[in-house]
């Protein structure tokens, strides 16, 4: 250990990030276990390296007590004393036991100690670069596939696409580009475990936000989502200027800002309606595409009974019960849909034919 050494760690501080004290600490405490495997594992040592000179020595600590009975580890009193007068019962006494040849040990060590180090930070800045992301979209290249997972190169880490996270129409290459939610983001000892998702209602969100400037500023709000990943969505936006058309705005001139939404799900289909503070024409415009004549509300159950036109029933609650399914998710109440007729005949009690 000499004072170049200290300067190339003073170097790696600048470069990495990787504080030159921390490095020191962690070389000490492992020369504390080389001394002990390679010289004496029952002594109570500690290890010093000289911030200037880079010295690097050994020290046995004792207890000062009244009768020895373990010589590795206690000093007499009397002996105490004879070295200082003021030492007393309990007091730690440190004799220097450096090795002749603890200096090759030193070196050994401080090779893996700081490599095992300078990992572990680059571990770490990569963790907080993407346990910030979390939330967002990121973009990567489709790197191999893992049973039924897919693995994405980001560059300086690596994300998992679970099965449970792709969406039904998506046709996956090694070597494409692929845009994903970031889920979650986990240290490990191996670095950070990054899941992400395409399925996920806030990728949806994301997506507008990129492509929609107004929301991106906060002049349009998106106030809810509803998502079958790969089939059909349902979002509610507001606008907070009365001026401001909030599903003109995602749509954009011609249909251009919700189709290159569109084109990234692989044509999922996205209704975007706009949000009210009353529930009544809130959930009739969730049942968008269909027309809603009148919305009841049962607070108490939190059931909305909708009344459509008879010709509008199949619209509203859709293939296999899809929008009226999506509705109930966007807006939290439990859809009861009904025709004109239907709800004609059980006023009257008539039966139905």
């Amino acid at each position: 250990m000499n004072r170049e050494f200290l300067d190339a760690l003073a170097q790696l501080e600048k470069e990495r990030g990787i504080s030159k004290t921390v490095l020191l600490e962690a070389l000490e405490a492992a020369l504390v276990s080389a001394y002990k495997k390679n010289f004496s594992s029952a002594q109570n040592v500690r290890v010093h390296i000289d911030r200037e000179s880079g010295e690097v020595k050994v020290f046995a600590r004792k207890v000062v007590v009244d009768k020895v009975e373990d010589p590795r580890l206690e000093v007499s009193l009397e002996e105490a004393k004879q070295m200082d007068p003021r030492y007393e019962v309990e007091d730690i006494i440190e004799f220097e036991v450096t090795p002749r040849d603890f200096g090759r040990i030193a070196a050994q060590n401080a090779k893996q100690v700081v490599v095992q180090r300078i990992r572990e930070a680059e571990r770490g800045i990569i963790f907080e670069e993407f346990a910030d992301r979390e939330g967002d979209i990121i973009t990567g290249i489709i790197q191999k596939f893992e049973q039924k997972n897919i693995l994405i190169d980001l560059g300086r880490a690596e994300a998992i696409l679970a099965a449970s996270e792709q969406m039904p129409g998506d046709v996956y290459r090694a070597g494409e580009r692929l845009k994903a939610y970031v889920l979650e983001v986990n240290r490990t000892t191996k670095g950070p475990q990054i899941l992400v998702s395409r399925t996920h209602p806030g990728f949806l969100k994301r997506l507008f936000e990129l492509e929609v400037p107004e929301i991106h500023d906060g002049t349009v709000e998106i106030k809810a989502i509803a998502r079958e990943a790969g089939a059909r969505s349902k979002m509610a936006v507001w606008a907070r200027d009365p001026n401001v058309d909030p599903v003109g705005a995602c749509v954009g001139p011609k249909g251009m800002r919700v189709q290159a939404v569109v084109n990234e799900l692989q044509g999922e289909k996205i209704d975007i309606i706009k949000w009210s503070s009353l529930p009544e024409e809130f959930i009739a415009s969730s049942l968008s595409p269909a027309r809603v004549l009148r919305v009841e509300l049962a607070e108490d159950e939190r059931v909305a009974r909708v009344l459509v036109p008879e010709n509008q029933l199949s619209l509203a609650i859709g293939k296999e019960g899809q929008n009226a399914r999506l509705a109930a998710k966007l807006t939290g109440w439990k859809i009861d849909i009904k025709s004109e007729p239907l709800a004609a005949s059980e006023v009257r009690g008539d039966e139905l034919p």
